[in-house]
């Protein structure tokens, strides 16, 4: 690292957990992001911030006025640009080292396949059962971790699905696909804004750590945040021998 980069990351480099060589990690790491909105917001901002070397970035929504209330990479005068041009923009002024590649499209089947094997983390901040499903059946296939966050109302969640451990659960065996629930999106409950910041800063939390090799994480464990009582609860999940995407890995 040069004497502008070691300025630039010197907070993290005090620390013992990280330093120069963690730092390194993180600089030559390669994290992929579903989803440019309330949480892929906080989460892409505080990775870039930190010196991810590349962060690919998928989103086929265009910004719209009531993103704006919490969707932090995209300002007013974005509106109507597409979330990953927005969100490049605020991304390269945050950090100009960072390699941002912003995909306009919803992406599936090959094309997610050929996507997740390029990345290091990939970080689900997407709003829906069927990308959720689908990312995390990539994710299996590939042994790649997976950072998964939700968020609605006033109630979030997170966890990590590890899948380069043998004894990690998936998505699946938390909400099995065959027993999906009614979708809860945030146009029609509604969605507290600063609780997209959290859980989305969460994810970024937990995705430099599985990059640091820091073996903290919340893999086994999903974590439930309850702003409107600001009340947290961390409960034990284990893998489903018997889940239909994870039990044959």
């Amino acid at each position: 690292m040069d004497d502008q980069q070691l300025l630039r990351y010197s907070r993290h480099i005090l620390l013992p957990e990280i330093g120069i060589e963690g730092q390194q990690k993180l600089n030559a790491s390669h994290t992929l992001i579903i989803g440019a909105g309330g949480l892929g917001s906080p989460a892409a901002m505080y990775l870039a911030s930190s010196g991810v070397g590349t962060i690919t970035l998928c989103d086929n929504d265009h910004v719209d006025l009531t993103n704006l209330q919490r969707q932090i990479l995209h300002r007013t005068a974005s509106i109507g640009q597409s979330k990953v041009s927005s969100a490049q923009h605020t991304l390269a002024e945050i950090n100009p080292e960072v390699r941002v590649i912003a995909l306009n499209e919803r992406i599936a089947d090959e094309r997610l396949l050929e996507l997740v094997a390029l990345a290091d983390i990939v970080l689900d901040c997407s709003d829906n059962f069927a990308t959720r499903y689908a990312l995390n059946r990539a994710c299996v296939q590939l042994n790649k971790p997976l950072v998964s966050g939700a968020a609605t109302r006033f109630s979030g969640q997170i966890s990590v699905f590890d899948f380069r451990l043998k004894e990690s659960p998936c998505y699946n065996c938390l909400y099995p696909e065959e027993s999906e629930g009614e979708e809860m999106r945030c146009s029609v409950m509604g969605v507290f804004a600063p609780l997209v910041g959290i859980i989305g800063s969460l994810q970024a939390s937990e995705a430099l750590k599985l990059m640091l090799g820091i073996n903290t994480t919340l893999c086994g464990k999903v974590l439930l945040l309850d702003t409107l009582g600001m009340e947290t609860r961390a409960i034990k999940l284990s893998r489903d021998l018997t889940c239909s995407v994870c039990s044959h890995r």
